[in-house]
């Protein structure tokens, strides 16, 4: 449930899959449609929540794709009309948005990230989330990763992503050049 949504600044913590995270998802996809006119096939459901029976941190990832990546600052109105801020995150070709839970801005219930529309990063995040999603063996190894990392510790986002990032970069290359 939504409530159980959230993790604090550099937590690391996986929950069960749960199916209401899509609904969770559909709604929020309206409020941001509504808010900066995107159309719905520009927002999609990304990450592990959108990965069904896979434990997941439990946050909503969410991609958005924008013409241009260069104007992003157009829409940090728009979205902070709906709760979520652009964070100082630094990544290449892509902006990261939040949603808090609280109003010290330390439970993060949901994340954007904006990147070109239709792009190789755009392709690579929605091909992952699809090949996980068809591909029972990868999606048990990928969870095996995920696990065995919190195992080991539950703090450090940043190292989280990069011991993920090897096997990430590995289901991306399966992906057919276009």
């Amino acid at each position: 449930m939504e409530n159980e949504l959230g993790i604090a600044k550099n937590q690391v913590k996986l929950v069960d899959y749960d199916p209401y995270w899509n609904t969770l998802f559909e709604k929020i996809k309206k409020s941001i449609c509504t808010a900066t006119q995107l159309q719905e096939g520009r927002i999609q459901h990304i990450g592990s929540t959108a990965i069904s029976n896979i434990q997941a941190k439990p946050v909503i990832d969410i991609l958005v794709g924008v013409d241009e990546l260069e104007q992003v600052t157009i829409y940090d109105e728009y979205l902070k009309t709906i709760g979520f801020y652009r964070l100082k995150v630094q990544r290449e070709n892509e902006y990261v948005y939040a949603k808090f839970k609280d109003t010290h801005f330390e439970i993060k219930t949901h994340f954007i990230h904006m990147v070109q529309f239709e792009s190789e990063l755009w392709k690579n995040l929605i091909f992952f989330r699809d090949y996980l999603n068809t591909h029972p063996e990868k999606k048990i190894e990928y969870q095996n990763i995920k696990q065995s990392f919190v195992d080991q510790q539950t703090e450090g986002i940043q190292e989280y992503t990069a011991y993920k990032e090897q096997f990430v970069h590995y289901i991306f290359s399966l992906r057919p050049s276009s």
